[in-house]
């Protein structure tokens, strides 16, 4: 069980901290798209090498989708498989969320179910974004 305190834990990303809007929109995205830290790389070497290949996996899958050599159970397969992956390397690396709005500055420690939630929600965002933005240029169809 989670210590209620840990729930409530205020956190400060290293970005938090600037008043620049453009460079605090630049680190918010980078974040967001970006699940490892420098401090992830750090601690984990040993296991870098797996992470890397799992990522260039996923790419390789979304190129096949683009190129119309993969079916779309296989590419939801990969983008589930990529987001329990997600949640594990961010739980290490980047373990915290935002409370309140999504335009706020307040961080917390984020529960594993608080992680699960928002990594399924930003990657069904992003696969969305993507899905669309193939269909538009004429590479799926459906």
């Amino acid at each position: 069980m989670v210590d209620p305190k840990l729930m409530t834990e205020p956190v400060k990303p290293p970005y938090a901290h600037t008043d620049n809007m453009f460079a605090l929109f630049a680190a918010e995205a980078w974040d967001h798209l970006w699940p490892w830290s420098h401090h992830g790389f750090k601690r984990r070497r040993a296991v870098l090498a797996a992470e890397f290949s799992l990522a260039i996996a996923v790419s390789i899958a979304w190129i096949l989708a683009a190129i119309g050599d993969l079916q779309a159970g296989a590419i939801i397969g990969w983008w589930f498989g990529w987001s329990v992956f997600e949640v594990i390397i961010r739980m290490g690396s980047k373990p915290y969320v935002k409370q309140g709005p999504w335009w706020g500055r307040v961080y917390r420690r984020a529960t594993l179910m608080d992680m699960v939630c928002y990594v399924g929600f930003k990657n069904l965002l992003i696969g969305a974004t993507l899905f669309l933005a193939l269909k538009w240029a004429g590479l799926i169809y459906v």
